[in-house]
């Protein structure tokens, strides 16, 4: 399976729960390594672009294309499996809680979310402390620049 990422360049190196830990997110306290990947490069640079406008946006952002091995088994949600409030800004500790428990459990290496801001796409979320994370790699990276009129 190939997933996808967009992270700004001084971090597009290596595969990382840190930066989720150090401030939390949707599907992570603060404190828990969890590593955002989405199914697309659509969803991938859309899940970056709602935090941001066209003044604030960095021109330093990198397509990462990652490698996860086909037998590594991811966890699939789908919205009923999901707390009520899952679609909540700011992110509510309910999903907070389910995505702590999916790293704590380290049943599965993959998590597979229904994407909050594309209906009908699936963010893919990497257990960085799962035994089998080792396996997973980052493929590509390369240059992702914007196109200015998404902020227009």
């Amino acid at each position: 399976m190939e997933l996808y990422r967009l992270s700004r360049e001084k971090f597009a190196s290596t595969l990382s729960g840190k930066g989720a830990a150090l401030k939390g997110a949707r599907w992570t306290s603060i404190g828990v390594e969890l590593i955002y990947t989405a199914g697309n490069r659509s969803l991938a640079m859309a899940e970056v672009a709602v935090h941001f406008t066209l003044a604030t946006l960095p021109d330093d952002y990198m397509m990462m294309l990652i490698y996860v091995p086909d037998d590594i088994e991811a966890k699939e949600v789908s919205e009923t499996d999901l707390p009520n409030n899952w679609k909540d800004f700011p992110h509510p500790a309910s999903t907070q809680k389910f995505g702590d428990d999916f790293v704590s459990e380290k049943k599965y290496c993959l998590l597979k979310v229904p994407s909050v801001v594309t209906k009908g796409d699936f963010n893919f979320l990497i257990n960085p402390n799962h035994k089998d994370f080792g396996r997973v790699e980052i493929i590509d990276v390369e240059k992702f620049p914007f196109d200015k009129r998404i902020f227009e």
